[in-house]
């Protein structure tokens, strides 16, 4: 989203707000945080706040052309540089255009114990020229706990917080302040959250040895806001916030058509393969081809000249590489090329939903047509059925409202489990269902595939029995015996048999075409004897004439 399009969105509220920049935030708030009001983000430690407070300032300064000050109580300006450096900002050169101001304010405790007194004016006076000096739009002050740490009397402490976010208010700064996470209050005051416009609170948790961080709007004055939790992630990019429930079913659709890669496939689909922007699930037991089909789509989507990301939780891309060049599925020149991408990692490295906001990320920084996720199943080892239901509803929609052709494959069992609930929990949101099954006859094992269901096209519902060759995925031809549909050494008995039947009836034919051709001699040999029976009798007549 540009920022032209975000200023023209936030005119429409009703008080001014100041867009954050981060990923998914100004989404959640409706904007930003309150223009000239102050903000507080609370959480335990390691959450992120200080990372996000830091962000909102760079992301003013680079983006909206909004100067910063950044008041820290417990980390000198060296550390701070040196700990976002890794976002990829850097502060020392803000710091040098004098766009960004950086301050360390130290508060020894035992000074104000010799004192007795507790006042703010000295800090007042310090933040004044830290903003005045340089123009300054937005300030952060992290954490608020350090500056009050060696004031114990409570009333004197809550007069002295309201004091302060006064100033602030009365300055008309934009100002985000840091919280820790108190006992039974969202802050270890207890009052901060109630002085505050807009409250936000920052989780980490862990959940089954899965680290997730998350991100709730407590309150926001004045403002419609997402009220949910929201999954978030710190990368080298900065923060990024997934809003999971704000999709809605409006999307465009398409006509066009994506083949499938196998063109017995394309054969039993009406239209040729599959509607641009659907969704297609591919289910199936171990060892039925569910990731050779997932990939001859891969590889048709490159041939064709578009891009496609393919997110694999089994195999390593090596791996995955090898085994698809050795049935004539050779992925390796389309990565060469740009046009494939292939990102491999265990379900467990990441909760559910920062499998979600990582496959949101790798799709827009990479702009695909097609993803594959191969397979769906193994995400039931980081999450019980009703999340990878939600978050492969979630995702499903997204890929909708992007117009991405989606193509999943899921493990199912022969006797039914929890896989198999999976299957179920999703077959009902894709467009196009695909089963391939093994199909078991005396002393062989063949593999079977069709179609269950394929939204808004006419679709074979035949079982049709496929190979995998060294030239990819052939599907047969179907051949039909007095009990069904016959696979294996039985088709093969039967194509014989009915090899044998016209090699019979074609040798029968040579036969009678032979005895006609005999017969066809004799009746000439016997025609030219009654001519010249005829010619002898014609010449004797001439004679005695």
């Amino acid at each position: 989203m540009d920022i032209q399009h975000k200023n023209v969105a936030f005119e429409d509220y009703k008080f001014p707000k100041a867009p954050t920049g981060i990923e998914g935030l100004d989404e959640l708030t409706n904007g930003g945080f309150p223009h000239g009001r102050p903000t507080l983000i609370c959480g335990s430690a390691g959450c992120g706040k200080t990372l996000m407070a830091m962000e909102f300032l760079v992301r003013g300064i680079t983006e909206f052309n909004e100067s910063g000050v950044f008041i820290a109580f417990e980390e000198t300006s060296e550390d701070l540089t040196k700990n976002v450096a890794s976002l990829g900002f850097d502060l020392e050169d803000l710091v040098a255009k004098k766009l960004l101001k950086v301050d360390y304010v130290h508060v020894e405790r035992s000074e104000i114990e010799e004192t007795g007194e507790y006042d703010l004016e000295g800090l007042f006076i310090r933040l004044g020229y830290a903003i005045d000096s340089i123009g300054a739009k937005r300030i952060v002050l992290d954490t608020i706990e350090s500056l009050f740490a060696g004031l114990d009397n409570q009333s004197v402490l809550r007069a002295e917080i309201r004091r302060l976010f006064s100033w602030l208010k009365d300055k008309g700064i934009t100002a985000v302040i840091t919280g820790e996470r108190g006992e039974s209050s969202l802050t270890r005051q207890g009052l901060e959250e109630y002085v505050s416009d807009c409250v936000i609170l920052l989780d980490h948790r862990i959940i089954n040895q899965i680290s997730t961080r998350r991100l709730r709007i407590v309150k926001y004055r004045g403002s419609v806001h997402g009220t949910n939790e929201y999954p978030f992630l710190i990368d080298e990019e900065g923060i990024s916030v997934l809003p999971i429930t704000s999709l809605d079913l409006d999307f465009d659709v398409s006509d066009e058509i994506v083949p499938t890669g196998v063109a017995g496939m394309d054969e039993m689909l009406g239209t040729g393969g599959f509607y641009k922007g659907s969704s297609i699930l591919i289910t199936g037991t171990a060892g039925t081809a569910k990731t050779t089909f997932v990939s001859s789509f891969a590889n048709e989507i490159c041939k064709s000249g578009k891009k496609c990301i393919f997110f694999a939780f089994e195999e390593s891309e090596k791996q995955l590489l090898r085994n698809m060049k050795q049935v004539g599925i050779d992925l390796q020149p389309h990565i060469e090329s740009g046009l494939l991408k292939i990102h491999a990692s265990r379900p467990s490295l990441n909760g559910l939903e920062l499998h979600l906001l990582k496959i949101h990320k790798h799709i827009k920084e990479f702009c695909p047509d097609a993803i594959v996720i191969d397979p769906i199943s193994n995400l039931v080892t980081v999450g019980g059925f009703n999340e990878v239901q939600g978050m492969l509803t979630r995702l499903i929609d997204f890929l909708k409202v992007k117009g991405i052709t989606a193509v999943f494959n899921a493990l199912t069992t022969p006797k039914g489990s929890s896989l198999e609930l999976t299957e179920e929990g999703i077959s009902s949101l894709v467009d196009t269902w695909i089963l391939v099954r093994d199909v078991e006859g005396i002393g062989e094992r063949n593999r079977g595939i069709f179609i269950i269901k394929s939204r808004g096209m006419e679709h074979s519902n035949q079982v049709r029995e496929f190979i995998i060759t060294k030239n990819g995925i052939q599907l047969l031809d179907v051949n039909i015996g007095p009990t069904g549909i016959l696979t294996g050494s039985a088709r093969l008995a039967y194509q014989l048999e009915i090899k044998g039947k016209a090699i019979q009836k074609q040798l029968a034919e040579e036969k009678k075409e032979r005895e006609l051709a005999r017969q066809r001699v004799i009746l000439e040999a016997k025609i030219a004897n009654m001519r010249l029976e005829f010619e002898a009798i014609e010449d004797e007549l001439k004679k005695l004439n």
